[in-house]
């Protein structure tokens, strides 16, 4: 087994090529998943992240210190709060990235095309040439 790829029995297709049926490969697929992913996903997860803050400062309000002894929980709840916050950033980054992506696509593709056209045809001496003027 490779550990690049799914195994055959639950639809992995590895190194034989071919891709995902719903693979989004049009133009208009792929401006159509941009726009889901910052119409849709992309908020939803910061609204997701904003709700769990909210839900997290709750416990650690609830667990701080009120008499000069607070609880252990409290001071590691809040951590884990750090980190959860760090971690949503991210991933509502690596979402805008993928929607750019998404959206740059063709363009990128179009001027890669561009540049090794150029760069495989080199000049030719039949380039200058002219026929004879008739007489």
């Amino acid at each position: 087994m490779r550990l690049n790829q799914l195994p055959a029995d639950l639809g992995g297709g590895g190194s034989t090529g071919g891709g995902q049926p719903d693979l989004a490969s049009s133009p208009a697929e792929k401006k159509a998943a941009a726009n889901t992913l910052h119409n849709e996903i992309e908020p939803h997860t910061t609204t997701a992240g904003a709700w769990a803050d909210d839900e997290t400062s709750a416990v650690v309000k609830a667990f701080d210190a009120k008499d000069g002894n607070g609880w252990v929980t409290s001071s590691a709840v809040s951590k884990a709060h750090k980190t959860w916050s760090e971690q949503v950033q991210n991933l509502v980054n690596q979402l805008s990235w993928d929607e750019s992506a998404l959206r740059n696509n063709n363009t990128l593709m179009t001027g890669t095309d561009v540049g090794v056209g150029a760069g495989v045809r080199k000049v030719s001496v039949l380039d200058t040439y002219s026929p004879p003027p008739e007489h």
